[in-house]
């Protein structure tokens, strides 16, 4: 029999992708979701806020991965708007947890974390997953996330943790959003546009989850990012290359983006290179590891 599957928050961006990679590897799918359906991939209910989940979600699987989590840059960073960053990741995984120990044939949780553990305003070098953790906000939620992540442990369950890079998907993300302005002869690199992105492509973070659930000797912290980190500018240069299109504008104040979404600007005027070295040791080979190929292979028809 096939191996089962649990994702939480399956219909996102990287959930839709991995669900389909994972079916055509052979895995029978479920979703943990707000509404119950039928289906190819059946989804079952659970309610964070109230810590409620169909327990039937668990039954006959054999690994979940834990993608749930409202998305960071999907609204400003009210008060409020941080509190559900925050609640939805830490109280998502909590709930897991109070089913976890009864459900003794789930042997592995492969979590997202995001490589905002580091914080966005790092000068030294390279950073591996001993690096000491940042200090600003989305730091803060991702050490809240991953400390909560570690409770779940048991002798019989492994937890992978992938800190994910800044992922290059045509469908939507960070790569949408810059090619957006690109596509409209407007593109420019943001702030002083030397600051590092470290990116992945969509298929090599859904080819990292599914190592690790297949690698029975990974646990801990990973970083899920691409081994050629590149600064700002050179993403846009590569975006406008492979849509064809010139770039003529001076890079964009950061305190126009400041004003223009607040607090959030960090994620973009800030950066760090993140070193994949310890999931390639793992023997993790990616199909876009150079900045180029990826972006051509998402952006070209």
């Amino acid at each position: 029999m096939s191996q089962r599957i649990l994702i939480t928050g399956g219909t996102g961006l990287v959930g839709t992708r991995l669900t389909e990679l994972l079916m055509q590897r052979g895995y029978a799918v479920a979703h943990l979701s707000r509404q119950a359906r039928a289906g190819a991939v059946p989804a079952f209910s659970w309610d964070v806020e109230k810590g409620k989940l169909d327990e039937r979600a668990m039954e006959n699987t054999d690994a979940i991965i834990h993608l749930a989590g409202a998305g960071v840059a999907d609204a400003r960073w009210t008060p409020a708007r941080k509190k559900e960053i925050l609640d939805s990741r830490v109280e998502s995984t909590r709930l897991l947890g109070t089913y976890l120990p009864k459900h003794k044939n789930i042997t592995a949780v492969v979590s997202a974390s995001a490589i905002g553990y580091y914080g966005f305003n790092v000068s030294e070098g390279w950073l591996a997953e001993t690096a000491h953790p940042g200090t600003d906000f989305l730091a803060t939620v991702t050490r809240a996330w991953e400390a909560e992540l570690d409770q779940l442990a048991q002798p019989h369950l492994r937890i992978v943790k992938l800190r994910i890079g800044i992922v290059l998907s045509a469908k939507g993300g960070a790569l949408a959003e810059i090619a957006k302005p690109v596509q409209w002869g407007v593109g420019a690199a943001l702030g002083t546009g030397s600051q590092y992105m470290s990116w992945i492509h969509m298929d090599d973070l859904c080819g990292m989850f599914i190592h690790a659930l297949e690698n029975k000797n990974m646990h801990g912290a990973y970083n899920a990012v691409g081994p050629q980190p590149a600064t700002n500018r050179e993403v846009t240069k590569a975006i406008a290359a492979a849509l064809g299109k010139p770039l003529w504008l001076p890079p964009v104040p950061g305190f126009v983006l400041r004003l223009m979404v607040g607090e959030m600007a960090a994620m973009v005027l800030g950066g760090s290179r993140v070193s994949p070295d310890k999931i390639l040791q793992t023997g993790f080979t990616f199909q876009f590891p150079e900045l180029r190929g990826a972006v051509q292979n998402l952006l070209r028809p």
